[in-house]
């Protein structure tokens, strides 16, 4: 396939390659924006935490599984790492409402 060079890209020459590459550039910019929404849901369940808002926790421990299970479920990350992700989630939110033990000395 001969290629040309446009602002150093290169740029497919026939029909169906120009299309393919339009096709990429759509695909790759949905699965930037679904991981991004991934982690800034991620974020607002950690800033809820800091703030000991434990209300707020809940509702968004809810939206971090919906995220992560979509996401998961249409191949942008492996169905492992979003088990990952929930497993450490949890982990960090029963931390956080766990009450602090006294050391008996």
């Amino acid at each position: 396939m001969l290629l040309t060079k446009y602002k150093g890209i290169p740029m497919p020459q026939r029909l169906s390659g120009k299309k393919e590459l339009r096709k990429t550039k759509k695909r790759r910019q949905r699965n930037l924006d679904a991981k991004e929404r991934v982690k800034s849901t991620i974020k607002k369940l950690k800033v809820a935490l800091e703030k000991k808002d434990f209300a707020t926790c809940e509702q968004a421990l809810k939206d971090v599984y919906k995220t992560l299970d979509r996401v998961a479920a249409k191949g942008l990350i492996h169905p492992n790492k979003a088990a990952r992700k929930k497993r450490r989630i949890v982990k960090l939110l029963n931390k956080a409402k766990a009450k602090p033990r006294r050391l008996s000395h």
